[in-house]
């Protein structure tokens, strides 16, 4: 079997409402769909969403980097996935975005290949899976009024994003508990807004309000101070933006800088990565969580089976397919009462673009 073409299509879906974070605001999702078409009627799809704030890759560097990259893998044997991938990252190392997309068509083919779904082709079970669901920054009253309809959805945690000041973070997240009550789990992401000072008073005003764990609480390279606020604070610290691969698992997990860590599928590259990153969390006897960027129920599909596939996974955050104003997805993942999240038995990945809505959208092929 040999790759064929490859290819390549521009996205842009609004999101529902801006959404905010520490980083930055985003509007609409900006991200490409890759085909991978083979010498016999199988192919494999796969979605890269580029988060500039985090990953430095943009839409258009990621198209521009997805013709080079589909070039590399024309004519070879797409069965062969650690050696496709090698090819990919050994010629953009710092790509993880755009090669998480083509890694991801990669094993939508292989389960196709070995007709299977993805949790079993990667030597997992099904499993019930539930994602919590996010609160922007926002005004006070707005976070609160958005936790509240999300906990009147059904969703069974609330993620707040943070990042701002101690002040003003402390008192979202008490009002944020006084509305939703006592029992329903508080998670908390910094983004990275926070710097060591800011963090311990930030999270010290807060550990009596339930947190559950809260993300990336001071800059992505700031190991050192994340490992000083572990040791001080009782809520759990979740290494998020300092995580990409499994090198820097590694070195996290050494210095005891964490309680968690969080793989993205658009940060480490893809699943194989990922997994890389799982087996040495599940070695040290640390926990994981699958999160997102801006992604349609495509990549969340992927991401979920990865979460299904691996019990040491704990936590899922696969929530964004939510955000959008359109999910241009057929089959895949869909949002249950519960936040219960299920995945079918179809071979690979078991979602696809709509083929009529990829009729609409500025693409290319590589033969």
């Amino acid at each position: 079997m040999k790759i064929k073409s490859i290819e390549v299509y521009k996205a842009d879906i609004p999101l529902e409402e801006p959404f905010r974070i520490s980083l930055g605001e985003i509007k609409a999702a900006k991200n490409i769909f890759i085909k991978i078409n083979t010498d016999t009627d199988l192919f494999g799809m796969g979605e890269a969403s580029p988060f500039p704030f985090i990953v430095s890759e943009t839409q258009a560097s990621d198209v521009a980097a997805a013709h080079d990259l589909a070039r590399l893998l024309i004519g070879k044997d797409p069965r062969e996935i650690e050696n496709r991938l090698r090819e990919l990252t050994g010629y953009l190392p710092h790509s993880p975005t755009i090669i998480s997309a083509f890694d991801m068509a990669l094993y939508d083919l292989l389960g196709k290949i070995a007709n299977l779904p993805l949790y079993a082709l990667l030597g997992g079970g099904k499993r019930t899976l539930v994602t919590d669901r996010t609160v922007g920054i926002n005004t006070p009253d707005k976070m609160v009024q958005d936790a509240l309809a999300f906990k009147e959805r059904g969703f069974p945690a609330i993620k707040v994003k943070l990042g701002t000041t101690a002040v003003e973070d402390i008192d979202r997240v008490r009002r944020i508990r006084k509305a939703l009550g006592p029992e329903i789990p508080l998670r908390i992401d910094a983004n990275q807004g926070w710097d060591y000072v800011t963090a311990l008073q930030a999270l010290k005003g807060m550990e009596d309000q339930g947190v559950q764990y809260c993300e990336q609480p001071v800059a992505i390279w700031d190991f050192e101070s994340m490992r000083r606020i572990n040791s001080q604070v009782t809520i759990p610290i979740m290494a998020d933006e300092s995580v990409f691969d499994d090198h820097d698992a590694y070195k996290l997990i050494l210095m005891r800088a964490c309680d968690y860590l969080n793989i993205k599928l658009a940060k480490s590259g893809g699943i194989y990565v990922a997994l890389k990153i799982n087996a040495i969390a599940e070695a040290a006897g640390m926990r994981c969580m699958v999160g997102c960027m801006n992604e349609t129920s495509l990549a969340l599909t992927a991401a979920a089976h990865l979460v299904s596939a691996r019990t040491n996974i704990q936590f899922a955050d696969l929530d964004s397919a939510d955000f959008l104003q359109e999910n241009p997805v057929l089959g895949g993942i869909t949002y249950n009462e519960g936040g219960k999240i299920t995945i079918s038995d179809a071979p690979g990945i078991g979602a696809t673009i709509d083929p009529a809505f990829l009729k609409t959208l500025e693409s290319f092929v590589v033969k």
